[in-house]
């Protein structure tokens, strides 16, 4: 089983439509996949519950919640709901959990997710999106996962936040996880003809940013596919932008 986490500090760079994507396209090429929602935006966990009317029971929270309780036995699959679309399933976010982060950090549970995840059974792929901040929640993702993908938009501010978040990474490796790779880079929103992009993603490169090949532009389908709550490779799956979703996922491979 591979977990992969999709994160970045910066908000609006498009890194819950990628991780629901990414992990349709696993599911939908008959891989057991589960996405760990740790958002208390709830945003992925709208995107793959809603076209169905379905409702999450437990979830995230619930697990958090139980391991302030000494003698909980909750398993990580107690908290997982299948999502409308086969072979994915969800642990959805709620917005309680910023109100229990504190009482995490105070109790020291960082490793909790990560041990829970050692015992889950009956997956093949763990897609974990994270709130746009290194806090708790995505520091536990940080530690539990086996690989880090980092979305970014061609922007001034979120090439700035690229430092920071790169010595973020190199930390939890360093003192918690040394075994997490990162995947690299994957452009958002690239405007493959603006000047801008292009002069930002050569000088990206020169200083060593792993950038991957395979980016990712922009297109009203991906609105589309949000209201709609379906992911493209089910809403349009010949559209431009599911193929280059496709292209992303084969490469990380």
């Amino acid at each position: 089983m591979t977990t992969r986490v999709v994160f970045n500090q910066k908000g609006g760079v498009g890194k819950t439509t990628l991780l629901c994507n990414l992990a349709a396209i696993a599911a939908a090429r008959g891989k057991r996949t589960l996405v760990i929602d740790l958002d208390a935006q709830c945003n992925a966990s709208q995107y793959l519950l809603s076209s169905g009317d379905r409702q999450a029971d437990s979830g995230s929270a619930d697990f958090f919640e139980a391991t302030l309780e000494r003698s909980s036995r909750a398993k990580f699959a107690d908290y997982i709901t299948p999502t409308p679309f086969d072979n994915l399933s969800i642990a959805a976010a709620h917005p309680d959990l910023e109100g229990i982060r504190v009482r995490l950090e105070a109790r020291h549970k960082i490793y909790k997710l990560k041990q829970a995840l050692l015992k889950l059974e009956g997956f093949d792929a763990v897609f974990i999106d994270t709130p746009p901040a290194l806090n708790f929640y995505s520091q536990s993702a940080l530690i539990a996962a086996h690989r880090c993908l980092v979305p970014f938009d061609c922007d001034d501010f979120a090439r700035q936040a690229l430092y920071s978040l790169f010595e973020n990474i190199h930390e939890i490796q360093e003192d918690h996880n040394p075994d997490l790779v990162i995947d690299g880079i994957v452009v958002n929103q690239f405007q493959p003809r603006a000047r801008l992009p292009q002069r930002m993603l050569s000088e990206l490169r020169a200083e060593g940013h792993p950038i991957i090949d395979s980016h990712i532009t922009s297109s009203v389908k991906v609105r589309e596919s949000h209201d709609a709550s379906i992911p493209l490779i089910h809403y349009a799956p010949t559209h431009k932008i599911t193929q280059q979703l496709v292209a992303l996922y084969e490469h990380l491979g």
